[in-house]
């Protein structure tokens, strides 16, 4: 498989190792948006989170937890972003949460700033969409 992730899990690409678990491993993002960018993975491949078992999901976002304590550690706030899917700007088609270090000053924004455009969903469609999402 020609995945980058897949690759530093193997040891093939050589990564900073942050922290390794049963089913996960974190390590700094190799071209970071901020000091300290982090990146948590499954060991083995997975497009989309849901695609993952409930035990790698599971020890994927314990990872997640326990990683974000010492990023915050860094500016004293962090994104946590995850693109799942191709269409949501996944650019590596294997599941990793990003945990990214935030100020005042580093030009990102809120989520709502990544969208040029605002949809309006009526009454009766959010209606649908409750039906259709709730569990």
């Amino acid at each position: 498989m020609d995945c980058i992730f897949c690759k530093i899990v193997s040891g093939e690409i050589k990564s900073k190792f942050l922290k390794e678990t049963k089913h996960s491993i974190s390590f700094l993002d190799a071209f970071p948006l901020a000091a300290g960018h982090a990146l948590i993975i499954p060991k083995n491949h997975h497009q989309k989170i849901q695609d993952m078992s409930i035990e790698e999901n599971t020890d994927l976002f314990s990872l997640v937890h326990q990683m974000i304590s010492n990023v915050d550690k860094i500016t004293g706030s962090t994104l946590v972003a995850i693109h799942n899917g191709k269409d949501a700007g996944q650019e590596i088609p294997h599941v990793h949460v990003h945990l990214v270090p935030r100020s005042t000053v580093d030009s990102a924004g809120p989520i709502h700033s990544m969208f040029s455009s605002k949809v309006n969903v009526s009454e009766s469609d959010m209606d649908e969409l409750y039906d259709k999402l709730k569990i």
